[in-house]
């Protein structure tokens, strides 16, 4: 889309001045992501919400509306101890109404647009280098977490119904599987194996929910470590972006994701399949710092399944790169026609690696739980 319709789209909310520039913002795999800046210097983000994805925009933006009135109402109240950053408070993205107040999204020729506040003075990682920056992503899931435990999950939409529910995305594997046309190479046997040799990982955290042992909380659904903004001069955590997926779920849905992202050093995008592996160096300083924020509001059965979550959360992540790319490519989006596939072999590789290492992480969580 040129500059011209995105700024007409922009100028369509209440912002503080004119629109002077609109560029692309990010490398996420759903949304249409912009940044946009005005003549008194002041930034946005634009984004064209994904309605393939998110069907109903407008239990999207309800959604964010609850996230932030309670951010608020805990600040108004005293009850929020802001632990991110000495010389700046926590941030958490705020919709931006239209000009004309009628709503805080904008329906345009079908199309589904929002605007959000921008980070200050921050930047987001795509891999993480060392232990501290695991430290800081890790502790900002824990602050988000923190922030909105309380909550009530049945404030919130399900705008992704059946998002992380690992038997619902195996069972729609199978149909991919049976009816597509796409060629089989040796990658794509070898997924097909893997999955084969893996079914029974598919429920376990699904059961443990039915069973009452998890319990919903809200999450915010894809806290990949790029979802992460850190200070551009302290290099400290001091927001969680990306709220669209915000809904109730399980919390291991999160940190299953974010240990996902974080601990595979060499990134989600990488060709070297054979070195891909989980770092237990940056796991110790993830989950530490994600439990220095969260350890206070974890039950025993939460602990009792987070090395499930950490190894079935890759699987689930791989099977649904896997079963696009059967499918065509039609909802993640793809550079080339085997994208998926090469997504799909890092994420099963991630979890081999997990496997490898299980009696190591389990020790370590015992150790920081402890």
């Amino acid at each position: 889309m040129d500059h011209q319709h995105l700024a007409s789209h922009a100028s369509r909310f209440a912002i503080n001045a004119p629109v002077a520039a609109v560029e692309p913002l990010g490398s996420g795999n759903v949304n249409d992501t912009y940044r946009v800046r005005t003549t008194a210097g002041d930034h946005y983000v634009l984004q064209r919400i994904n309605t393939r994805v998110f069907r109903q925009p407008e239990l999207v933006m309800a959604n964010l509306a609850a996230l932030t009135e309670h951010v608020e109402a805990r600040h108004s109240a005293g009850t929020w101890a802001d632990q991110s950053c000495d010389d700046r408070p926590w941030d958490v993205p705020r919709p931006i109404p239209l000009a004309d107040g009628s709503a805080n999204w904008l329906l345009s020729n079908g199309e589904a647009w929002r605007m959000l506040s921008f980070v200050d003075d921050a930047t987001s990682l795509d891999t993480i280098d060392n232990p501290e920056q695991a430290q800081e992503v890790g502790r900002a899931l824990g602050t988000f977490h923190r922030l909105i435990h309380d909550l009530p999950a049945e404030r919130l939409a399900d705008t992704l119904e059946g998002f992380h529910i690992t038997p619902g995305y195996l069972a729609a594997y199978e149909t991919e599987r049976a009816g597509s046309q796409v060629e089989r190479c040796e990658a794509s046997r070898w997924c097909e194996a893997f999955v084969d040799e893996r079914r029974d990982l598919a429920p376990v955290l699904e059961d443990a929910k039915a069973s009452g042992r998890l319990q919903l909380r809200p999450i915010h659904g894809d806290p990949k470590v790029n979802n992460v903004m850190v200070c551009a001069t302290s290099g400290k955590a001091v927001a969680l972006v990306d709220l669209d997926t915000v809904k109730p779920g399980l919390i291991h849905y999160d940190i299953g994701d974010c240990l996902r992202s974080g601990c595979n050093p060499l990134g989600e995008e990488t060709l070297d399949f054979n070195a891909v592996h989980f770092d237990l160096d940056l796991c110790r300083a993830m989950l530490g710092g994600y439990l220095s924020e969260g350890r206070a509001f974890l039950r025993e059965a939460d602990i009792a399944h987070l090395f499930d979550a950490i190894r079935l959360i890759p699987f689930e992540l791989g099977l649904r790169f896997f079963s696009d790319h059967l499918a065509g490519n039609v909802y993640f989006k793809a550079r080339h026609s085997r994208h998926n596939l090469e997504r799909a072999q890092v994420q099963f590789r991630l979890v081999e690696s997990i496997e490898a290492q299980e009696p190591a992480i389990r020790g370590l969580i015992a150790e920081l739980c402890r």
